[in-house]
């Protein structure tokens, strides 16, 4: 898929109808009266320095202004887990962040292609859950119920593109944490091939994936395309090499229906099946099983989160994360090289499946947003379980093997709640995955906005 996105914003500012320094001034000026709690810190003057010289660019160059800067005014946020030169991080944690003030290398090139950072949105401690509660703010509630999350870790990224604090963001995803707050607030959310972005500093669990988050899929595309590639401080990165764009057309595509998933998310996301079929898609039911996935999933995370936990450290841990901790630590070497057996089996069992099937799909997550201080449905609330993931199935097994994903809105259910379906192909196959997207969105069409602070609360007061 050619990355166009953003190209009603290009022309507005072309033909002066606005301006990057109006643009820029209004998010900053709704973000500092955002009451989701999208954002942990907002930019000020670099960002308006960086939009007057945007306006300069255009003045002078008129419509060759978008010239090897092709995101020339677009404002985006950044998660607060990636470093930012000009904004303090701090991932979500009261533990002291020790690491370099400079520009994470996706945060870089983001800037170098013309893009203005307004803001860090919030996460999870380090990101450990998949919601975005912490100790350093208050939780990110969802733009569609304010009583509901926004899901995680990337909640605030998803939160403040839902409600228009930015026109895209980039967050991370180790085990579903671009795509489970995408599906819960109603937006797209690209988690492409492992290695294809940089990720720096890199996690040892090798889990971990930037990705972006936009209103739409070329959107979501065009960010990603101005910052992948290589970056020497990132071993891995280049890996996730892009096959050639494929031609369109009918495929064959494996619908996957997870347990657990509920009536309410299997009604819409019927939807999305039956919009793929009227593409000319073949759409057939697919089991996709691999043995203790997540059991193994949680051993590589939590030895992970032990290595980089120091005993002083446990005053000012988040209490949920260092229960995953303290778990880590009791586990032995042959216990992680056996869960690394189980990744590379499901590395092998979906190599299989996507031999058979251009694509798979299936709902993004299972089940509705859950409560906005909770790190999951009530029966995985509780950290001492380690069942912190386990209710979000179709995400983590695609961390594991690398493979690229989108979620893409589906639809509302009864409640009003957004619900995603997910769209997943072969290692490197992200033009296939993008394309299938852009076009599945433009069958299902748009969600409706959600609906203003002051509008929820008017509709609640009606209802007593």
């Amino acid at each position: 898929m050619t990355a166009q996105g953003f190209g009603a914003l290009r022309e507005r500012l072309r033909q002066g109808e606005t301006s990057v320094v109006e643009h820029v001034q209004s998010m900053l000026t709704a973000i500092q009266a955002d009451s989701r709690g999208a954002f942990v810190a907002v930019a000020g003057d670099e960002a308006l320095r960086a939009a007057e010289e945007a306006d300069r660019r255009i003045r002078e160059r008129g419509r060759h202004a978008w010239h090897g800067a092709p995101l020339l005014g677009v404002t985006v946020s950044v998660k607060d887990l990636l470093q930012t030169r000009d904004l303090p991080t701090a991932r979500g944690s009261l533990l002291e962040n020790r690491r370099e003030r400079a520009d994470a290398p996706a945060v870089a090139r983001l800037r170098r292609a013309g893009a203005v950072v307004v803001g860090k949105t919030a996460t999870s401690e380090y990101g450990w859950s998949a919601s975005t509660v912490s100790r350093v703010a208050p939780p990110t509630s969802n733009p569609y119920d304010p009583a509901r999350t926004a899901g995680g870790s990337s909640g605030g990224a998803a939160a403040a593109v839902a409600t228009g604090l930015g026109d895209g963001a980039l967050g991370t995803d180790g085990a579903g944490s671009v795509r489970i707050p995408a599906a819960f607030c109603g937006v797209v959310g690209y988690k492409p091939s492992y290695g294809l972005i940089p990720y720096v500093p890199g996690c040892a669990d090798r889990l971990a994936h930037q990705g972006t988050l936009a209103r739409g899929v070329a959107e979501a595309a065009a960010l990603a395309a101005a910052v992948r590639g290589p970056h020497p401080a990132d071993p891995d990165s280049g890996l996730g090499s892009i096959e050639a764009a494929p031609e369109t057309g009918s495929r064959r595509i494996g619908w996957v229906e997870w347990e657990g998933t509920s009536e309410e998310v299997r009604r819409v996301t019927e939807r999305a099946k039956s919009a793929l079929a009227a593409l000319g898609h073949r759409v057939e039911p697919v089991e996709v099983r691999c043995a203790n996935l997540y059991p193994a999933l949680v051993d590589i995370l939590a030895a992970s989160e032990a290595a980089g936990t120091a005993p002083e450290d446990e005053e000012l841990c988040d209490p949920g994360r260092l229960e995953v901790v303290r778990y880590g630590r009791l586990l032995t070497g042959t216990a992680v090289m056996r869960a690394e057996e189980v990744r590379q089996e499901a590395r092998a069992r979906l190599r299989s499946v996507m031999a058979r099937y251009g694509l798979l799909a299936m709902a993004t997550v299972p089940v509705e947003p859950f409560d906005v201080r909770a790190i999951g449905p009530d029966w995985a609330a509780d950290p001492r379980d380690l069942l912190w993931l386990a209710w979000s199935p179709a995400t983590y097994p695609f961390n594991l093997t690398g493979q690229p994903a989108v979620t893409l809105p589906a639809g509302l259910t009864s409640s009003g709640l957004p619900v995603g379906v997910q769209l997943v192909g072969a290692v490197g196959a992200d033009e296939l995955v993008l394309t299938a997207a852009h076009r599945l969105e433009a069958e299902l069409g748009q969600l409706p906005p959600p609906r203003a602070p002051h509008e929820l609360v008017a509709t609640t007061e009606r209802t007593l």
